[in-house]
């Protein structure tokens, strides 16, 4: 059969699409390997709004929950699924998984990206026991405590300026001498008393025992190794989005994110949508990502209507 819309991702951005498509019965196939997003790495989500704190994984349980007490025999759910393809041949999307493949009359990419992870010692071992990749999902949780930011851009930048309204203390440090971040942006933060800024700061590895107790970086100017005592570690190097499925069929920028318009959230190629963090927005959050699904999910409505 031939859906009138496959929905690739099951974060907040895909379910929220699904959730309007089922009450518009939209004929669709959703289809993710699980749900919750990258929000599931997440001890406590307090940012998602109408919930005062939820767990990533229990957000990610709710989440498919409302789904399905809307799916009924308008949106097939299918999980445990990645999607490898997605191709467009004679005015019809082909979406492939390594298990079968599904026709579609338009596509909206909701698949998000994954945060690029430090790989030092102690990282993997202390992840949600004091590392962490989301300040505005977790700063809250460490009140009151000296906490680190790994990463010189904007991201690391602005997830320190969200820290220090909760935390003792925030030092950040950069690979480098310059950072990346935008002068303003460094201007602003630098001026509260209890942020530090270390450059020339190679993360060597972090230490603890039941939680993150300290990190250990090298000077490579100096060549000298230092310890600072830390509760937390907050990872900012980067996001990799989840969009090769689509390499050769879009063009996909720099960072390749997929390029939206965001009147609409439409891409390049008719037929085909993408919210959230696999776009090129210029915010990625949970809230966001939902609104920019639903609001491609109104122009997809019409847009199927149109073409039918």
């Amino acid at each position: 059969m031939i859906y009138d819309l496959a929905i690739i991702g099951g974060g907040p951005a895909g379910v929220s699409a699904g959730v309007y498509a089922a009450r518009k019965r939209l004929k669709t196939v959703l289809i993710t390997e699980s749900f919750g997003g990258q929000s599931t790495e997440s001890m406590g989500v307090q940012n998602w709004i109408g919930t005062v704190e939820i767990s990533g994984i229990d957000l990610g349980k709710e989440l498919e929950k409302h789904l399905r007490a809307y799916a009924e025999d308008t949106v097939h759910i299918v999980t445990g699924r990645r999607v490898t393809k997605v191709s467009k041949e004679e005015g019809k999307f082909i979406v492939e998984t390594p298990k079968e493949k599904f026709e579609a009359k338009a596509v909206l990419v909701a698949t998000g990206s994954t945060r690029r992870k430090l790989e030092i010692p102690g990282a993997k071992e202390f992840e949600n026991k004091g590392i962490t990749y989301c300040a505005s999902c977790d700063g809250p949780l460490f009140s009151g405590a000296d906490v680190v930011v790994i990463g010189g851009g904007n991201a690391g930048f602005e997830s320190a300026a969200q820290l220090l309204a909760y935390c003792r203390s925030v030092t950040l440090l950069n690979r480098s001498e310059t950072v990346k971040a935008d002068e303003m942006t460094v201007e602003a933060v630098l001026k509260h008393p209890n942020m530090k800024l270390i450059t020339n700061a190679l993360p060597k590895e972090i230490k603890g025992d039941k939680f993150v107790s300290s990190l250990i970086y090298t000077d490579t100017a100096a060549g000298e190794d230092h310890e600072i005592p830390a509760a937390g570690v907050f990872v900012e190097i980067g996001l990799v989005p989840t969009t090769g499925f689509l390499e050769g069929q879009i063009d996909l920028n720099m960072y390749k994110q997929i390029p939206v318009d965001p009147k609409d959230q439409k891409t390049k190629l008719e037929g085909l949508w993408a919210a959230g963090d696999a776009t090129d927005g210029l915010f990625h959050q949970n809230n966001i990502a939902s609104g920019d699904a639903v609001k491609a999910l109104e122009d997809i409505y019409l847009y199927v209507h149109k073409n039918t």
